[in-house]
């Protein structure tokens, strides 16, 4: 049952900086204030300004994805059927954490295609756990399915205002933490996280989106002018390839997000293994695809200029980032 105060944020229209600062204060008993390291641009091999890492793989559930299912599950009447999602991973672990932590039942579907240590989260969290089809589209179809037979309340992982707000919650943060950074640089995916970040920073720092060469969700809504299919490859895909971007989240992309830059699987690769040599942080490839676009040149930050990066998730398995 929503209290006042939540009910009150959730009868708001639009996502305003007023709006993501009420739902933070909501959820912050129940998230981590991750971690904003700065690290000279020289460690990584590069020149310029240092660089701040947001480090969401600290949060829980091993992503960023925790802030707005708790924003979900604090702002939503939630039925007697409990709550439903569909998940390449990560939303499904913060949707299966969140429900643990405040007694609802979860039912979460996901693909073939997410990482067992993704799959391993969701089943140690308590929740009922279904793996169905190739895609996170068939997940989707599949919960939706469920929603419809037992009153369950679907839980968008992206495409649903309650889950920006809360994703919103990291740029406000990471805006405390380094109020001075000029750009920011996030992975896209479905787009809640970038248009969380958008909603935050707009007119105050440039946004930029990183997405997969495999997976340009984003990319193709932009030229289309409207969320379209895109191809669901790259080594990202169980959380950076829905398929298509949201209705609700290429909206507030299009008009806040400054620019889209792809990444290959190699240059992703490669960010992994820089992370854990100058830091021994571990990044899963989604979380490391920001990164890689200034670690590959992709994106080339001018003289002067400040870059924040998200480091935004970190359920993956302890294998080759050791090697060459």
């Amino acid at each position: 049952m929503p209290t006042m105060s939540s009910a009150s944020v959730a009868a708001g229209r639009g996502i305003t900086r007023e709006r993501i600062a009420e739902v933070e204060r909501l959820i912050r008993p129940h998230i981590r204030r991750t971690p904003a390291v700065e690290v000279a641009a020289a460690d990584f091999a590069l020149v310029g300004e240092p660089l701040a890492l947001k480090l969401e793989m600290m949060q829980h559930a091993g992503s960023f994805k925790a802030r707005g299912a708790f924003a979900n599950l604090l702002l939503r009447e939630i039925p007697q059927a409990g709550v439903v999602a569909a998940s390449g991973g990560n939303h499904g672990a913060a949707v299966a954490f969140a429900a643990r932590a405040t007694g609802v039942h979860a039912k979460i579907f996901v693909p073939r295609v997410s990482s067992p240590a993704k799959v391993q989260r969701i089943r140690e969290y308590g929740a009922d756990l279904t793996i169905v089809g190739e895609t996170y589209g068939e997940a989707l179809a599949a919960s939706e399915q469920w929603a419809r037979e037992t009153g369950a309340l679907p839980v968008h992982a992206f495409d649903q205002d309650e889950t920006i707000l809360g994703q919103a919650s990291v740029g406000l943060e990471l805006e405390s933490q380094a109020p001075d950074r000029t750009t920011i640089l996030a992975g896209v995916g479905g787009g809640g996280l970038i248009a969380g970040i958008a909603s935050w920073y707009a007119g105050h720092a440039r946004v930029v989106g990183v997405e997969p060469e495999g997976a340009p969700t984003l990319t193709k809504a932009l030229e289309a002018g409207r969320p379209v299919d895109a191809p669901a490859g790259s080594i990202a895909a169980d959380s950076l390839a829905p398929t298509r971007v949201g209705e609700r989240t290429f909206e507030i992309a299009r008009a806040g997000v400054d620019r889209v830059v792809l990444v290959s699987d190699d240059d992703i690769r490669q960010a992994r293994r820089a992370l854990w040599r100058t830091l021994r942080v571990v990044a899963e490839p989604g979380g490391a695809a920001a990164l890689s676009a200034v670690l590959s040149g992709r994106y080339r930050p001018a003289p002067g200029e400040r870059v924040a990066i998200v480091l935004s998730g970190g359920n993956t398995v302890l294998t080759g980032l050791d090697e060459p």
